[in-house]
């Protein structure tokens, strides 16, 4: 299950506000129209998108919009939320036996920890189930990886378009010396597509890059976590055993948020007694 990130919009936002702050005070709300070219606009848009179609195959650039979805939403699985997912799976296994998990496997949306618990639940070897799962974690790092290299890929084109444009206007300017009150604008023009293809590259292609390569560490840590709970399960471990064998993937936040919710449940648990 996933959720809206608004860190992504908030920073692509405040980084263009940044600019456009800094233009106006210094010229003035009249100083932002100076930054505004068409054909700046054209040469690297047009030379980016040249650039994909010859670097990557049509079935990997219709990937473009699903990939850059995917920087605007961010997972809600709560690590803690696995942990007790797994102890109740253990302590049911050790109870009912492993066959009893069969038909409570339905109610888990993850397809991940649905295959893996199929899989121990069809008495498969544990070290067959690791090699699986782990085929399958690979997998997805190569999916994740060839979407991202389209982001990566805009981040190396779209500074190189920019100096592209500024060569064409610098040509374009030396052709006019001989009226030398042209040149100012000129040269400004020239390096209006420097600026375009350094701001796409630095505000948008590559922090959305650094931010799937996030995601994809993430979801690797989840599913190395996931295939300890499938095993453990598997091996009928001891609820409290398996507990504390994945409590060592939380982070101390994890681990307070978890100790406040113990106390807030204990305390509640007091005040329900006296009453």
């Amino acid at each position: 299950m996933t959720k809206r990130d608004l860190l992504t919009p908030l920073g692509i936002t405040l980084g263009f506000a940044m600019i456009m702050a800094a233009i106006m005070s210094n010229s003035g709300s009249e100083g932002i129209s100076s930054f505004a070219d068409i054909s700046s606009i054209f040469i690297v848009i047009g030379g980016l998108t040249a650039s994909m179609l010859i670097t990557f195959k049509m079935e990997q650039i219709r990937l473009t919009k699903r990939v850059l979805k995917e920087a605007f939403h961010k997972s809600q699985r709560s690590i803690p939320e696995l942990i007790q997912l797994f102890i109740h799976l253990s302590d049911r296994a050790r109870r009912e036996g492993i066959l009893a998990l069969e038909n409570e496997l339905d109610e888990v949306e993850d397809p991940f920890i649905r295959k893996g618990m199929m899989l121990a639940v069809d008495g498969v070897e544990p070290e067959v189930i690791t090699d699986i799962l782990t085929a399958e974690i690979t997998a997805m790092e190569d999916r994740h990886y060839k979407g991202r290299q389209l982001i990566e890929k805009a981040a190396e084109y779209a500074p190189a378009w920019g100096m592209i444009g500024t060569l064409i206007g610098l040509v374009l300017m030396l052709n006019k010396l001989a009226e030398p009150a042209s040149l100012g604008p000129s040269m400004a023009v020239a390096l209006l597509t420097t600026l375009y293809g350094t701001v796409l590259a630095n505000l948008f292609f590559t922090p959305m890059a650094g931010k799937l390569e996030s995601k994809t560490e993430e979801e690797v840590f989840i599913r190395q976590i996931i295939i300890e709970g499938i095993i453990g399960v598997q091996s009928g471990q001891n609820p409290r055993i398996l507990e504390e064998k994945l409590s060592a993937f939380l982070t101390e936040e994890d681990i307070q948020t978890e100790k406040n919710k113990t106390n807030e449940k204990s305390y509640a648990g007091e005040k329900l007694n006296e009453a």
